[in-house]
């Protein structure tokens, strides 16, 4: 087994620490296609249930086809800020949860759930395993970027079904991830989230039960 030294495995750190979800975009500076090929490469190394790679992911590049997803986003922002009120409500409008408007790259990344690659090995039980494939993958992408002074940002904030429609993708696929990618304004090691007091990180071992 490959050990790594402890330089590395410091820098390592560094990198999944200085990992955030990024909102804020520079509009006016492109992500070179030999570097998006690159880091996109990341994704070829994650796990999958099986072996089956179910990871799909359509580039959005068009005007047109970036509109409806914007639409959708506020579509659901709207819905989901009605759901609070007082307090919250206020935070939450102030909130930035999407670099949509500024971000040069959008990836739509979906799992086929329908796939034969892996002859459904290990996802019989679980089915949810290939999704949890897919999201492996996106971490990847997301570290390789990181590792190369981009930013990611992931929108959940939308309609999955109303997107597979609008992209016109298979009925098997079903979306995972919205990722808005480029070069960040600022870059911190704080989640926007919790320098916004909508949440704080729990220690870890509070999530750690014996049984």
């Amino acid at each position: 087994m490959k050990q790594f030294p402890p330089e590395f495995r410091e820098q390592l750190n560094d990198l999944m620490r200085w990992r955030r979800d990024v909102r804020h975009f520079r509009p006016d500076e492109p992500v070179p296609d030999d570097l998006l090929e690159e880091v996109l490469e990341a994704i070829r190394l994650a796990p999958s249930v099986g072996l089956s790679e179910p990871w799909r992911i359509v580039s959005v590049k068009s005007p047109a086809t970036r509109a409806k997803a914007l639409a959708n986003f506020e579509a659901a922002n709207a819905a989901a800020l009605a759901g609070y009120s007082g307090e919250r409500a206020k935070i939450y409008a102030g909130l930035k949860l999407s670099g949509m408007r500024d971000a040069p790259v959008q990836l739509a990344v979906f799992c086929d759930d329908g796939t034969d690659k892996g002859a459904g090995l290990g996802a019989g039980t679980m089915p949810e395993a290939r999704r949890y494939s897919v999201v492996s993958a996106v971490m990847n992408f997301w570290l390789a970027s990181r590792a190369h002074g981009l930013g990611v940002g992931w929108v959940s904030i939308l309609d999955p079904a109303q997107m597979a429609r609008d992209l016109e993708v298979p009925e098997s696929w079903a979306l995972v991830a919205y990722l808005c990618v480029g070069w960040p304004v600022e870059v911190s090691d704080t989640p926007e989230l919790e320098k916004a007091d909508w949440e704080k990180r729990d220690p870890l071992l509070a999530s750690v039960q014996e049984r």
